[in-house]
């Protein structure tokens, strides 16, 4: 059984990227943000019993059913009422971006000039971009492998499919970005 400190000091490691995860498969900050505060009351509510070594696993399904049911409803409430594009996704000019704050965090304020910080700025964007671009189970993979750090049998876990599928959805996503990032420019 986690306890109370254990199961605080996870959500407060996991808010951050849950929500980057959240908001590039919904392209909606503000649905974002209530998805995972969804998911983390869930989490709270239904397993406060289990061992905290169980949180990470439970935490990433409750978010993927939560991020699902969130596209249910959506599909449901356009069918309903056609003419409701305030429930649709954002303009995209979020000022929140995680990548660039784990950017300064890693130290490297003050050890580059204004124009590399400016020019690495510019570089995370695209790559973000590209990453919004990929189709939505290959853009989920990716993320949880890669962002989320989770294996291939976890991955499988959290998507519901077979680990040979999200290694093809990685795969994938791996290449577009590969050859969408090199046709402008960019290599890693």
């Amino acid at each position: 059984m986690a306890t109370d400190k254990e199961l605080n000091d996870f959500l407060r490691t996991v808010d951050r990227r849950a929500f980057k995860r959240t908001a590039y498969l919904v392209r909606d900050d503000d649905a974002a943000l209530d998805i995972v505060q969804d998911a983390m009351i869930k989490l709270a509510e239904n397993y406060f019993d289990r061992p905290a070594a169980e949180l990470p696993l439970l935490f990433q399904r409750i978010l993927s059913n939560a991020t699902m049911d969130h596209f249910r409803r959506q599909k449901t409430r356009n069918a309903v009422m056609t003419n409701m594009s305030d429930f649709e996704g954002g303009d995209g000019d979020g000022d929140f971006d995680l990548l660039e704050i784990l950017e300064t965090q890693d130290g490297a304020i003050g050890a580059s000039s204004t124009a590399d910080e400016v020019s690495r700025a510019q570089i995370l964007q695209r790559i973000e971009a590209e990453v919004e671009q990929l189709p939505a189970r290959q853009r989920e993979a990716f993320l949880l492998r890669y962002w989320e750090e989770l294996d291939v049998a976890e991955t499988a876990s959290v998507m519901g499919c077979s680990e040979g599928s999200v290694k093809t959805h990685c795969s994938r996503a791996v290449h577009a970005l590969a050859k969408s990032l090199k046709a402008k420019g960019i290599t890693l």
